[in-house]
């Protein structure tokens, strides 16, 4: 009898044991655990002889560990809910699409054990590219490699299915590729209403698979994702159109005055200078005239087109309106944009467009040249100074360029104007 009683007592300490090592069990649960197998002990200790055969003991035990593992179920359930309204919050909380993208791949580095990088590629019109990164040292949006048309990337996209490679350095996708790190990687599709906005992968240190929550997270993830990726990239085009001329397809004005004021929040963080050359095109209402205006949009739409595509990559050539330009140039004094300004003018007179009965018109620029902080300190009176050097050089010296007076200032109000002439 004592037997039985020491064998009932190591049952439970036993049981005892296997609760209290579980870390995944929250301290008020498994207090209230702990403290029933306490008892059971305590009992099967006793003095009074207890009743009960080692196959009793056997599935009492049992019972107990499977209560423990459905408590363990439910905390992973519970989990993945508070896991899924995180995502929520995050991903609709904002409609800046890198933003949204920085998201997701920072989600999914929390959701993995031992995930060394997350990357995501938008997928358009058959080609994949660049969204955003994140690795196990934090580092963003740095590229590993261009997704391969054999690789997994464009597998993914063109499948539509998930895929998990165990083993990254012995899988055919990687073969004949240098510096391939063991471990394993999974390739989700982000799918909207059946269409495929990205793909996003995710690698391990570990080799095999992933675990069912993992994936259940992951999959959670990736409808998120997708549908604020749409949700993002749509509210991206309508932005693009509000800022977007539509017969040039230029920046419109609207669009330059958000540039202005980013440049100069730039250049005083900075403590530099950037430019400003208002350009008009010289011999454009003559074809006005004497082809009509619908010939004329379709002059001002190559023309500036041409000049688009020859500007440097951190210049910004907006329509200004009818047949005016603004130029932005970062970084820019005085003689840098002496420089850029006079090639416009030379790159000008290369424009050709063919005319009705092959008939031809010469085109020009003449342009106006201000300097932040030289000639004015705000967006409004810098754009004012390159205006009126504009105006001086399409009345005193055209197909050339005119540079602000400095000190231009502030205009002032009419009533004070008249205030003064009286």
């Amino acid at each position: 009898m004592n037997n039985n009683r020491k064998d009932q007592a190591d049952v439970f300490q036993r049981a005892w044991e296997i609760i209290n090592q579980d870390s995944s069990i929250s301290a008020a649960e498994k207090e209230g655990i702990l403290r029933l197998i306490k008892i059971l002990i305590e009992i099967a200790e006793s003095n009074p002889p207890l009743q009960i055969q080692t196959n009793k003991d056997k599935s009492f035990t049992q019972e107990i560990i499977s209560r423990h593992s459905l408590l363990t179920l439910i905390k992973q359930q519970a989990d993945e809910l508070d896991a899924l309204r995180n995502l929520s919050l995050n991903l609709t909380s904002s409609l800046d699409l890198q933003t949204v993208l920085e998201t997701v791949v920072t989600e999914a580095m929390r959701l993995v054990k031992h995930a060394r990088a997350a990357h995501i590629f938008l997928y358009a019109h058959g080609e994949l590219r660049f969204g955003a990164s994140l690795n196990h040292e934090g580092e963003k949006n740095k590229p590993i490699s261009i997704p391969r048309k054999d690789g997994l990337s464009y597998f993914i996209a063109n499948n539509k299915e998930i895929l998990i490679i165990e083993q990254m350095s012995s899988h055919p996708f990687y073969k004949n590729q240098t510096n391939i790190l063991d471990g394993s990687i999974i390739g989700i599709p982000l799918k909207f209403n059946n269409a495929i906005v990205g793909i996003m992968n995710l690698s391990k240190f570990t080799i095999g698979r992933f675990t069912r929550a993992e994936l259940r997270l992951l999959e959670l993830l990736a409808d998120q994702a997708a549908v604020a990726i749409s949700n993002a990239s749509l509210h991206q085009r309508v932005a693009e159109q509000a800022n977007t001329d539509s017969l040039t397809g230029l920046p419109n004005r609207r669009a330059l005055e958000d540039r202005l004021q980013e440049e100069l929040r730039y250049a005083t963080r900075m403590k530099s200078q950037f430019a400003v050359v208002m350009m008009d095109l010289d011999g454009f209402k003559a074809i006005n005239d004497l082809h009509g205006h619908i010939v004329g949009d379709e002059v001002l739409h190559a023309a500036f087109s041409y000049l688009a595509q020859n500007m440097r990559a951190t210049d910004f050539l907006a329509r200004y309106g009818g047949d005016e330009l603004t130029l932005i140039m970062r970084n820019s004094g005085l003689e840098a944009a002496k420089i850029v300004t006079t090639k416009i003018i030379e790159l000008i007179k290369g424009f050709q467009f063919l005319f009705p009965a092959n008939q031809t018109a010469e085109l020009g620029i003449t342009a106006g040249i201000a300097i932040y902080p030289m000639h004015a300190e705000n967006a409004g009176d810098l754009l004012r100074a390159a205006d009126a050097s504009l105006y001086q050089g399409k009345k005193h010296n055209r197909g050339s360029f005119v540079i602000a007076k400095s000190g231009t200032g502030p205009l002032k109000p009419v009533h004070l104007q008249k205030k003064q002439q009286k």
